[in-house]
Formats: C-alpha cells, structure tokens, sequence
C-alpha cells in the first residue's frame, strides 16, 4: 500500500512539474511576442530597406498587409502568433530574403550543438571531478591550486580568452585555425581528411567554451562535497572504518549531486542557445553566429526565433532538473 501511495505522489508530482513547465512556455511565447513588438521602428521600413526611393504609399501598404501588420495587435497578431508557433511556423527572415525562421534555426543547430555539448561534455567530467576531488582533500595544495585556477577561469570572458587562445595557437603557433569550421580548400578531399579538417577548427572554441565552465562546476562541486563532509553520517561512517572510497562513493557523493545537477542541467539548457560572443570570434556557423548577424540586420523575426529557442532549452533544462531532483532525493517524491 506504501509503495502504491509513493508512486501515485511521483506520479502527482511529474504532473505538476509538466503543467508547470507548460505554462512557462506560453508565458515565455507571449512575452516573446510583447518584446519584439515595442521596440521603437516599423519593421515594414526594414522589409523596403534595400528599396530604391520613391516607394508607394500602396507598396508600404501591400507588405503590411502581407506580413499581418495591418491588423490589431491584441487579440489578432497575439492569435496569429501563437497558433503559427504552435505549428512551428516562425516567421521569414528580413535579412535571409523571406527565408524561413525555422529552416534558418534548424540549419545552424547541429554546429552550435557538436561545439557546446563537447565543451560542456570536457568541462562537466574535469571540472566536477576535480571539485570533488578538492573537497575532499580541502586545505591541500592540490585544492589551493585548482581553486586559484577555478576562480581566474570563472572569471575569465569568455570573447576574452577565445582571443588570447587565437592569438597564442593559431595565428603565433599556427598550430590549429582559428577561424569557421572547416577548409573551403578540403571541399574536395578524403573523408578522412574531411573529418580531421573539422576536429582540427572544433579544437579552439571547444576549448574556450570547456575552459570558461570548467570553474564553474569545481566550486559547486567543492562546496557540496565540503558540505557533505561535515554531516553526522559521514563521521559515523568513518568512525565505523570506512575507506575513503567507500564514504566518497557510497556516503558523499549521492548526497553532493544535487547542486551540481542543477549546474548541469542550467548549462546543458544553453546548448541550442549557444556561445555568442565565443561563436562570433571563431566565425563558428552556428546559432550565436546567427544571433550576430540577426542583431547587426534587426531582422527581428530571426531574433524572435532565436529568443524563443533559448526559453524553451532552459524551460526543459529545469524540467530535467525537478525530475532528477525526485530521483536523487527521495524527500522531494
């Protein structure tokens, strides 16, 4: 009978969290939609921009008509909007020449998502291995050391360090490129050498993205730990001779994991968002990139997009989060 009222809690509980994260999304839509619609300008001026003069009162008319700005804001455009969302219809580009939002996204995705997922994958294993790791030799030079470092790479910019990294193995060393995400000179070359091109330009902002998080997860992970070290089961287990493999592993670190998922899981909701500024200095094709050349156009249907993406990943970032919550501590089931 426990066990049937403790899954229909659970059962309760994950209701919860998806009604929850369901209405963030609406609110995050609607407020997406609010945002792009009092900045200051009219976006049929940007549409007959490259327009030569003596543009038509009729012609101005005829694109408002076309992209729905004649109508009523609320409820009209605010029902438009939410329904073609809904849909997956984003919107045309101004700047792309009436190219779709949505093919736009999508075709930048998978070069934000292989750059900041390796990052995140690089700095997720060092950095909270060695936060653990610190924490539980706290107040040794190995700890003083990672923590001094932590701290100069946490507050390192991220546009900052992607520079010196250029400066120092690219243009200095020329040991790898620094710029775009492949060789237009290797168009035609083996597969393998394809592939070894690619690695070869992922190397540098991978780094950069890996290096700037690694901080990071080592303070989170040696504050937890620390934490956890000062708990009553933790001295009973060592009073009861317990290696320091045994309580690290089957004491400690279940215990630690919660801020640390929360970090990661937070980070993990910026992948499809991606690096901006870290993007924009390697020339990166991916959705930072757009991000750029979106905001130097004010295409601001491709904005739009991009805005509602990244609510979205962080929306399900959180998701992730109360559902591993439930998992890693039975006390919130």
């Amino acid at each position: 009978m426990a066990f049937k009222v403790g899954t229909g809690g659970m059962s309760q509980r994950i209701s919860r969290i998806l009604g929850r994260a369901a209405v963030t999304i609406l609110m995050v839509t609607i407020l997406n939609f609010i945002l792009f619609r009092i900045i200051p300008g009219d976006p049929t001026t940007l549409l007959l921009s490259g327009a030569r003069d003596g543009v038509t009162t009729e012609q101005i008319q005829a694109q408002r008509e076309r992209w729905g700005l004649d109508r009523p804001l609320v409820p009209d455009q605010l029902i438009r909007y939410l329904s073609t969302t809904a849909r997956g219809d984003l919107g045309y580009s101004f700047k792309f020449q009436g190219e779709p939002v949505a093919d736009l996204i999508i075709e930048r995705l998978p070069a934000t998502i292989i750059l900041v997922a390796l990052g995140q994958f690089i700095a997720i294993g060092s950095g909270v291995t060695l936060g653990i790791y610190a924490g539980w030799r706290r107040g040794s030079a190995l700890d003083h050391a990672v923590m001094a470092t932590s701290l100069a790479l946490y507050s390192t910019p991220p546009f900052w360090l992607a520079m010196i990294l250029v400066v120092v193995f690219s243009t200095g060393l020329g040991l790898l490129p620094g710029y775009g995400a492949y060789s237009p000179s290797l168009a035609s070359a083996t597969q393998f050498d394809w592939l070894a091109d690619r690695v070869r330009h992922l190397v540098l902002p991978a780094s950069t993205i890996a290096l700037v998080l690694i901080g990071q997860y080592v303070l989170v992970a040696r504050a937890a730990i620390s934490d956890v070290m000062t708990e009553d089961y933790m001295i009973t287990a060592r009073a009861k001779g317990l290696t320091d493999w045994q309580m690290l592993v089957g004491h400690a670190l279940r215990n630690a994991m919660l801020p640390v998922v929360t970090l990661i899981t937070l980070n993990l909701g910026y992948v499809v968002a991606g690096a901006v500024t870290v993007e924009a200095v390697f020339g990166w094709p991916g959705i930072g990139s757009l991000t750029v050349e979106a905001l130097g156009a004010r295409d601001y249907p491709v904005l739009q997009g991009i805005f509602l993406l990244l609510g979205a990943s962080i929306v399900a970032a959180n998701l992730v989060a109360d559902l591993a919550y439930s998992l890693l501590d039975p006390r919130v089931r």
